[in-house]
C-alpha cells in the first residue's frame, strides 16, 4: 500500500482515526511512500506537539516509530519524470503541489509493484484525485 502522511501520522500519535489506520498498517506487507513523507510526518508530529505540548515519551515513541516505518518501506525517491507527472497532475486535479508530488510517486510506484494499487490516506481532495487515477482509496 502506497501511504499518504495524512494516513501515517495516526499510526505514531493517537487519534480518534487511529484504530483502523493502525490495523491496516500491521496487515500491510510492503508499505510505500514518497521521499518527502517522512519530512510531512515529522512536522506534523511537531505541529502537534507544540500545539498539544505531547509528553516527551509520547513524542520520542512517535519518532521511534516513524523511523522504523522508514527504514522498512519502499521509498520513492525523488526525480525528474516525478517532478514532471507531479506538473501533469496540478492540470488535471484541484491539487496543492505536496499532494501531487504525493500522487505522482505513487502512480511511479504503481507502475513498479504488481498490485500496486492501494493509496491510504485521508485528505479528501487527495483521496478523490487517487480515485480518478484509479486507486483503491483506503480506509473507505
Amino acid at each position: 500500500m502506497f501511504w499518504d502522511s495524512s494516513a501515517l501520522v495516526p499510526t505514531l500519535l493517537p487519534a480518534p482515526e487511529s484504530a483502523p489506520l493502525v490495523s491496516l498498517f500491521r496487515n500491510d506487507n510492503r508499505t510505500a511512500m514518497w521521499w518527502g513523507t517522512p519530512v510531512e510526518c515529522q512536522s506534523a508530529v511537531y505541529r502537534r506537539h507544540r500545539n498539544t505540548r505531547l509528553p516527551a515519551e509520547l513524542l520520542e515513541q512517535a519518532h521511534q516509530l516513524l523511523a522504523t516505518v522508514i527504514a522498512n518501506a519502499d521509498i520513492v525517491v525523488p526525480a525528474l519524470p516525478l517532478r514532471d507527472r507531479a506538473g501533469r497532475l496540478l492540470a488535471v486535479h484541484p491539487l496543492r503541489a505536496g499532494d501531487a508530488l504525493q500522487l505522482a510517486a505513487a502512480l511511479a510506484w504503481r507502475t513498479d509493484v504488481a498490485g500496486g494499487d492501494t493509496f491510504v490516506c485521508l485528505d479528501g481532495r487527495l483521496r478523490d484525485a487517487a480515485r480518478a487515477e484509479r486507486f483503491e482509496v483506503l480506509p473507505a
